[in-house]
């Protein structure tokens, strides 16, 4: 219900670059340079990501180098939180390009990365053209939300400690 009252977008779900604000609404769950992870609001699975650059193209030959590296960069992290997260037994990754692969929003690219489990699919999507999801999407963001910011601190930290001398002191 809350779906269908709801006030519905116009235009792309992806041209999200200069909307921070919004990022809890749009379920933005984190930003690179030149990419960001998003939630699927209808997914396959709990922890449903998407990696989709800032750039507004239909295909990955419209990217630059460095917009590609950011967004598989950012796929990678996706697929490191969602194991932190969930534990998955593996993932489905992919790139649909052009209605005709399947692609839902043919005009931006992105990357889909799913946590699999053995036996995750069932007999409702069979039966009754339904998904059952077993946790609510707003624990869900709150979940990967929270292990990204955790995932960028433990990274700073890395970095931090990468660069001192081994006989410097700690700051």
């Amino acid at each position: 219900m809350e779906y269908i009252n709801s006030k519905k977008r116009v235009g792309c779900v992806f041209c999200v670059r200069d909307l921070g604000g919004e990022d809890e609404e749009r379920r933005v769950v984190y930003r690179a340079g030149h990419s960001f992870a998003i939630m699927n609001i209808y997914p396959y699975n709990n922890g449903h990501l998407m990696a989709a650059p800032y750039e507004h193209a239909p295909c990955l030959t419209r990217l630059t180098d460095e917009i590609l590296l950011d967004l598989f960069k950012t796929t990678r992290l996706c697929v490191e939180v969602l194991r932190k997260v969930y534990n998955p037994e593996g993932f489905n990754t992919g790139v649909n390009i052009g209605a005709a692969a399947g692609a839902g929003f043919e005009e931006h690219l992105h990357v889909h990365v799913v946590p699999r489990w053995r036996g995750d699919c069932n007999f409702m999507p069979v039966l009754a053209d339904t998904r059952v999801l077993p946790e609510h999407l707003d624990v869900t963001y709150k979940k990967i939300k929270a292990a990204f910011e955790e995932t960028g601190r433990e990274e700073q930290r890395q970095k931090h400690f990468a660069h001192r001398k081994p006989d410097s002191p700690a700051r």
